[in-house]
């Protein structure tokens, strides 16, 4: 089952594409979560946060169980610059490094340029943000 990060912006629509496939991410959130501390930035697991409709998505997907979603927590929102943060600094350490993630380094850098699309014109909007993950 593969696992994909993706993001969910704050509200009905918020007026653009915010559709990043994450699987290289995902592949590699336990090297990034390191990396992330090295840099001296927030992981970004620390920006997961589930909302009735990412834990409809898993049930849906045959994953979880359906008591969790009677008993969710209120979602959590981040603000976009601190993602963005984040993000940055993982984009220079990976394009300076192709090396870092192996043959996944380039997958992941095209990720987080989608996430830092994303997320820059979320923080233009004024939007908060969360990630969510699914499995296939």
């Amino acid at each position: 089952m593969a696992a994909s990060m993706y993001i969910v912006v704050e509200g009905e629509d918020p007026g653009f594409d915010i559709f990043v496939n994450g699987q290289a991410l995902a592949r590699n959130e336990d090297a990034l979560e390191q990396l992330a501390e090295r840099l001296k930035v927030s992981p970004l697991l620390e920006f997961f946060s589930a909302d009735e409709n990412s834990m409809a998505l898993l049930l849906e997907q045959g994953a979880g169980n359906p008591d969790w979603a009677q008993h969710l927590p209120e979602p959590q929102w981040f603000n976009a610059p601190d993602g963005l943060r984040t993000v940055r600094a993982l984009i220079d350490f990976l394009a300076a490094t192709p090396a870092a993630l192996g043959s996944d380094t380039q997958p992941a850098l095209y990720e987080l340029r989608e996430y830092e699309r994303v997320l820059r014109k979320t923080a233009e909007r004024e939007l908060h943000w969360h990630l969510a993950v699914s499995w296939r």
